[in-house]
């Protein structure tokens, strides 16, 4: 593998403590140096003009939708990497809610093969329960052996208590972590987006917030009844201030309970449903503006862990159908860094550095992704290389994902990715 020296650049790498000047030397797919400018010999190294530009470890997306196997008509693993290489992220972590569900180590391997052409690298999180339906849990052990770097029944909550107490357990004595899509189903039956006042101008029913928060405090008294300071429980996708509340407050207790959110609940709201736009249809929904501002609030006062995208294509077809009949998500690879950077950073104030660190070395840590997130020597050459004060506009037409369904199309973003490396290997690069 060729040697790749990054020259010029400003470094910052939260989890390193570094944030200054630094030139860094990538070889065999490892950080083999990082020195003050001028300091490294090129030794012929292949080399990257990094002058005026940001260089970080490059980002993690702990919830993603990849498609495959099954559904390769919204996305493959070929296409949806290339999209996370383009937003600049080198590690996706799959979920396991495919056709047929990965619950199982042949699926997880196959995921994990060569033959699916991954841009950067996948990790896959399994079902944690057969069939994500909520009734049998899964060997944990043996999925874990196979590649699955956590457990989780996305969009399945685990409803029956007994099911998810012995899920936080089981997965406890092998070192993963339980991950909660929060929706108590019984409440969201037949329901298309918020319960507020646009969809009681819509004439759509709408999914209360204590369907998300309800099942949130849920599991959290089971974590606290099980006693074992090796329970971690993750809430995805958090959207509602409620929820926010019971994961700040379970912090507070000692429990090792955290969170993330996803661009379009910290900018969003209900009203951007507009008149039935499936662009905005997701689940969680988008919220409330009370709610959306708990999503901020929690982001900058270091409630939030992470930030993820909930990367959910579909293909054009299913989107252009009556709004309560299509499906939930949308993309958010491309996107996620512009929107953090043009909000979080230059609006709201927060740090670079803590920007970036939950881009990518708190999600390192949170599904325990050792040697990423991070440009110390001897880490994965992941990196990202991107202009800071650049300002641009998405377009979906030209996403490397093979669907467009996204309510950012036109937005103005800040912070150009230049390069993307992934283990030493360039896999993206911008005109």
């Amino acid at each position: 593998m060729t040697a790749l020296l990054i020259r010029g650049g400003h470094l910052i790498d939260p989890a390193a403590g570094i944030d200054a000047p630094k030139d860094i030397l990538l070889k065999d797919g490892r950080v083999a140096e990082v020195a003050a400018p001028g300091k490294i010999k090129s030794n012929g190294a292949e080399t990257l003009d990094a002058t005026g530009l940001t260089v970080a470890p490059g980002l993690i997306d702990i919830h993603v939708h990849l498609r495959e196997p099954g559904q390769s008509h919204k996305e493959t693993i070929a296409t949806g990497t290339a999209s996370a290489a383009a937003g600049g992220f080198t590690s996706v972590a799959a979920m396991p809610n495919t056709v047929p569900v990965n619950d199982s180590p042949e699926i997880t391997r196959w995921m994990l093969a060569p033959e699916r052409g991954a841009q950067v690298r996948v990790f896959p999180i399994a079902a944690a329960t057969r069939g994500s339906r909520g009734e049998a849990i899964n060997d944990f052990a043996a999925l874990k052996a196979a590649g699955a770097v956590a457990v989780t029944d996305d969009g399945h909550p685990i409803l029956k208590d007994g099911i998810m107490r012995e899920t936080l357990a089981a997965a406890a004595r092998v070192g993963l972590s339980v991950i909660q899509h929060a929706e108590d189903t019984r409440l969201t039956q037949g329901c298309s987006m918020n319960a507020g006042p646009t969809a009681f101008k819509l004439g759509l029913r709408g999914m209360p917030v204590e369907a998300e928060s309800g099942l949130v405090e849920r599991d959290i008294r089971l974590v606290t009844e099980l006693r074992d300071a090796r329970v971690h429980l993750h809430v995805a996708h958090t959207s509602t201030a409620a929820a926010v509340a019971a994961v700040r407050q379970a912090r507070r207790n000692g429990l090792r309970v955290t969170c993330e959110v996803a661009p379009h609940h910290f900018l969003l709201t209900e009203e951007h449903v507009g008149l039935y736009n499936t662009h905005a249809k997701m689940n969680p929904p988008l919220r409330s503006a009370a709610d959306r501002d708990a999503m901020i609030e929690a982001i900058l006062d270091g409630v939030v862990d992470a930030i993820a995208t909930d990367h959910a294509p579909h293909a054009v077809h299913e989107k252009e159908v009556e709004f309560e009949h299509a499906p939930n998500g949308i993309t958010g690879l491309e996107t996620a860094l512009g929107l953090s950077l043009r909000w979080l950073h230059r609006e709201w104030k927060l740090p670079l550095g803590r920007v970036l660190s939950l881009l990518s070395a708190q999600p390192a840590a949170l599904l325990g992704l050792r040697g990423r997130g991070t440009l110390a020597a001897g880490s994965f050459a992941d990196v990202v290389v991107f202009d800071p004060r650049a300002e641009w506009t998405y377009r979906a037409a030209d996403t490397r994902s093979r669907s467009r369904n996204t309510p950012f199309d036109g937005w103005t973003m800040q912070g150009k990715v230049r390069w993307t490396i992934s283990e030493g290997r360039v896999v993206y690069t911008s005109a």
